[in-house]
């Protein structure tokens, strides 16, 4: 920068903030050397003057302008260092907590920590301390203590972690200029009341009407209420269309009667436990919807809103169990597919615009629980991202009876936002204003970063976790001071009265109105209760199991597929060895060719796109596939540019997306699972890894994938895709624990299945697909191989896909010819069944006549019927021998064997042959392994004597 043109008496001009910090450095090296800094430099410290000698007294109180001397230029910086100490640092000082107002830290804003005076400030520009300054700051000492109120009252700020510069300096001019502020009319500040006298109201009369009921109330965060109206109204007036919210238990029952409009007597019913569709009015949809129900704190409801000049939106709470921070990822889901168009081809269309996410997290749940760091990672993956979430964390400085100093390392609960750079406002639960300010800033930085922003609304509980609780067992100092405090509609509704906005009365007016209206809606629920019990079994539709669909495709229509799939551009230059494989597919549709799994894959992939269903694929490596078997996205050699060619074909009609995902399992599934149940008519699947990495999903899985249908009518035809198979790779290699699907697995809640022929898979994917709309529709589960996928044991003749369906027991080749002769009829599943055909195929020359084996495909349902009349051809069987590479305590076995024998003639045994119980699912050497299975083949394969 050029110092020509400045005058002796400003020696601080054409520096500002941290350019002041090097101007001192530079100057102290040209003190030293003054060739070694630039001309115009030398210049400007000519007229600064000479260093200051070790012994030099400080300067006076009034000093000496025109004289510029290093201490003085010292001071500009140590003034400057002050502001940028309140910045970064007022948050310690601050007054946030309505409870406890004390400070660790109050030295780090007194002016005497740097040396400076107030007479010294008073002749510090503005400029220099805050650039952002309203006109009423005249100089350095007004700036300074502005910036103590902006930074340190009852809303404080945490930026300095956003190292985007962009993004921190937009945040800052909106602080400081007061910008975010909200300039609330006398009409505004009087609803702000009367939405806190509800809310306040609302809680009253449930403690005092139902006794020791759990409602996990929202008293003590009671703005919380108010900030999400807020956010709705904003978003919704910018053309959001789906406003989606998560959130645990604590000020449920609150939001879904203010936020979602749920109506009184529809949550007074369910603490009579006498609720009625009568009560559910139009354009809200609450309440339980599945047949076996769930309690009303973990309910969800859907509400139409619509603001003035605005299209109808959808504001949404999810249903959500006892496990707290879970439901952010499936949220995060659900506002991906709502800002997404899938109906034509290539990736989907995505408007960030069109759905906005609001995550509340617990005070204790956002340090304490790994998936919140894992939704957090996924906030800015091209394949995640949603354009910005809103985080508040409902802060009652507690976690169930455990103290902060017990349940986190950090400072702040909200600490961990820091590693991911999202802004960070502390407010007060107290001062309802600051509140709908700090909304205001969060929404208008989603607006213009589409990234995500965090309120830490710090409050207190004025109960205990549950109603039953008494708190003061555990925190008795804390709660002496909590019994006293007022609440925040009393302390708001003082403020109004004291700057005469309402009359002194008006508050209790209010609150004495509300319980009179509180009380005639229960006084109606009490009048009309019914007591007719809840019906809890599963409607016909699921019962009923899967409809059948044709999944079979026209030979021609695959062939022109598979040729158009390897017509890549003239330009793309593909791995030479990859091309080489790939290309190798336009002779599997060649007169006896057959067809592999992963070809199978690609074609079903196809013709579903073909048929209008969009596709959604995710995992860690499912773009090439963990075992290099998919290539679904190729990469030129040359460019490193991609080319995926189930985005580029001209047959599909819906859009394909396929990522790479994360090194993350329970934030992902539950992503996929939310994506997939706000857009029921896409193919959503999950592929893990290895199978058995479904275990650090499991939460999702028990919870919601599972069980979501029985106990909230939530709907899902996610596909979870498996690598199941034991094959000497160890314990975490090996099992994709099948029983665990199995033991969740009732009331036709999810299809399992282990194919074991590429056709097989082609067809059970398609049908998913078909049913995907229908209100039959269900989870699939599928264990898919790993060795097998390039064994040409389980590619398929053409006719399987041409002619054929999903088999749900499918029968060996070659075995069975004679009927009458068969003793022994083995039931196996997955890559066990392909051992046992290898050795009955190297040993053609044997008398196989005694012996039939059969492949149960579909585990869950179980294949009743088809096994049935399996036995009714075989009347001589002696024994059914279930064939399994799992321990005995694992695999189908544990689950299967009861419903063998239930459907087993009289007089035929029932046995095992597979591992012994174990602890472990398989071994580690990869030579007891082999023994191992060497043994169970000979074993189902040896006839009894």
């Amino acid at each position: 920068m050029s110092s020509k043109g400045h005058k002796a008496e400003e020696p601080w001009q054409g520096f500002h903030g941290p350019n002041l910090g090097v101007a001192i450095e530079l100057y102290e090296e040209y003190s030293k050397n003054p060739e070694a800094v630039e001309e115009d430099l030398r210049e400007l410290f000519e007229v600064w003057g000479p260093p200051p000698s070790e012994n030099e007294s400080k300067p006076s109180a009034t000093p000496d302008v025109s004289a510029a001397s290093p201490n003085m230029v010292r001071n500009f910086v140590n003034a400057v260092k002050l502001a940028d100490m309140i910045r970064r640092k007022g948050h310690l000082v601050s007054d946030i907590n309505p409870i406890f107002k004390k400070s660790e830290y109050p030295q780090i804003l007194e002016l005497s920590h740097y040396n400076l005076t107030e007479d010294f400030l008073k002749q510090v520009p503005v400029d220099m301390i805050c650039e952002h300054a309203p006109a009423h700051v005249k100089n350095g000492l007004d700036a300074i203590n502005y910036l103590k109120d902006v930074y340190t009252k009852t809303t404080a700020f945490e930026f300095n972690h956003v190292h985007d510069m962009e993004e921190r300096e937009w945040l800052i001019k909106m602080v400081e200029s007061g910008m975010y502020v909200p300039n609330l009319t006398k009409q505004q500040r009087l609803n702000l009341l009367n939405r806190l006298t509800h809310v306040e109201g609302f809680e009253k009369f449930v403690h005092r009407t139902f006794v020791g009921a759990k409602r996990f109330s929202i008293e003590g965060l009671d703005m919380l209420v108010p900030m999400l109206d807020e956010a709705v109204r904003e978003v919704v007036h910018e053309g959001t269309q789906n406003v989606l919210i998560g959130m645990a238990h604590r000020g449920r029952l609150n939001v879904l009667a203010h936020t979602l409009s749920k109506p009184y007597k529809m949550i007074f019913s369910e603490f009579l436990y006498s609720p009625s569709k009568d009560l559910d009015p139009a354009g809200v949809s609450a309440g339980i919807n599945g047949w076996t129900g769930d309690v009303k704190y973990h309910l969800g409801a859907d509400r139409q809103i619509r603001e003035e000049n605005t299209a109808e939106a959808t504001v949404s709470l999810a249903n959500n169990p006892s496990h707290l921070e879970f439901v952010s990822p499936i949220v995060e889901g659900y506002a991906r597919a709502a800002q997404e168009v899938r109906t034509s081809k290539g990736f989907p269309e995505q408007s960030v615009t069109k759905a906005y996410s609001v995550l509340i997290h617990g005070d204790a749940a956002f340090p304490g629980q790994g998936i919140v760091t894992e939704t957090l990672n996924l906030s800015r993956l091209s394949g995640y991202q949603t354009g910005g979430s809103l985080h508040i964390i409902a802060n009652n400085n507690i976690g169930f009876t455990t103290e902060t100093y017990d349940s986190r390392s950090t400072t702040y609960a909200s600490d961990p936002a820091k590693g991911f750079e999202i802004p960070i406002v502390h407010v007060n639960a107290d001062d309802p204003e600051a509140c709908l300010a700090a909304i205001h800033l969060a929404v208008q930085y989603r607006k213009r970063f589409k990234k995500d922003f965090l309120i830490d609304l710090i409050g207190y509980r004025r109960f205990g976790h549950n109603e039953m609780d008494e708190p003061a067992v555990t925190q008795p100092a804390t709660y002496t001071l909590i019994r006293k405090h007022p609440t925040v509609r009393a302390i708001y509704a003082d403020q109004l009265s004291e700057k005469s906005v309402i009359d002194k009365s008006y508050g209790d007016q209010l609150d004495k109105e509300t319980q009179d209206y509180l009380q005639s809606q229960y006084d109606d629920v009490i009048a009309n209760k019914s007591n007719q019990p809840k019906e809890m079994s599963p409607p016909d539709y699921v019962v009923n199991g899967l409809p059948r669909v044709k999944t079979s495709v026209p030979f021609d229509t695959l062939k022109e597929i598979n040729d158009d799939l390897l017509a890549w551009p003239e330009t793309f230059n593909a791995n030479v060895k990859l091309e080489k494989i790939l290309k190798r597919r336009l002779q599997s549709f060649e007169e006896s060719a057959k067809v592999d799994w992963a070809l199978a894959e690609t074609l079903a992939f196809a013709t579903i796109l073909h048929d209008g269903t969009p596709i959604r694929l995710t995992g860690q490596d499912s773009e090439r596939g963990t075992f290099a078997h998919r290539h679904l996205v190729l990469h030129d050699r040359e460019t490193n540019e991609v080319h995926t060619p189930l985005q580029t074909f001209e047959k599909a009609n819906a859009s394909f997306a396929v990522y790479n995902s994360p090194l993350s399992e329970q934030a992902v599934v539950g992503f996929e699972y939310g994506y997939n149940v706000q857009a029921p008519e896409t193919l959503v699947l999950w592929e893990a890894q290895f199978g058995d990495f479904a275990n650090g999903a499991q939460v999702m899985f028990d919870q919601w994938i599972s069980a979501g249908r029985a106990k909230w009518g939530q709907k899902s035809g996610l596909v979870v895709l498996l690598p199941h198979g034991y094959e000497g790779q160890g314990p975490e290699h090996s099992s994709g624990r099948v029983e665990r699907f199995l033991v969740l697995a009732a009331e036709n809640n999810w299809t399992i299945a282990n194919c074991t022929s590429a056709a097989q898979y082609f067809h059970i994917l398609r049908r998913q697909a078909k049913i995907l709309e229908k209100d039959s529709v269900r989870p699939l589960i599928i264990m898919t191989p790993k060795s097998l996928l390039r064994n040409q044991v389980v590619a398929s003749a053409h006719a399987e896909f041409t002619e054929g369906e999903f088999k749900p027991v499918f029968e060996q080749e070659g075995l069975g010819q004679q009927p009458e002769q068969v003793e022994r009829l083995i039931l196996c599943s997955g890559k066990v069944a392909i051992d046992l055909a290898d050795r009955v195929e190297k040993n053609n020359d044997q008398n196989w006549d005694w012996l039939h084996i059969a492949r149960v495909e579909e585990l869950y349902p179980f294949p009743k019927k088809p096994i049935r009349e399996l036995l009714s051809r075989f009347k001589n069987v002696k024994e059914i021998v279930w064939v399994q590479e799992e321990p005995k305590n694992m695999g189908a076995w544990p689950y299967i064997e009861s419903r063998i024998r239930e459907i087993t003639p009289e007089g035929t045994s029932v046995s095992y042959i597979g591992r012994t119980h174990r602890s472990s699912p398989a071994e580690g050497d990869p030579v007891a392994h082999k023994k191992e299975q060497e043994r169970i083949v000979t074993e189902s394969l040896t006839r009894k004597q």
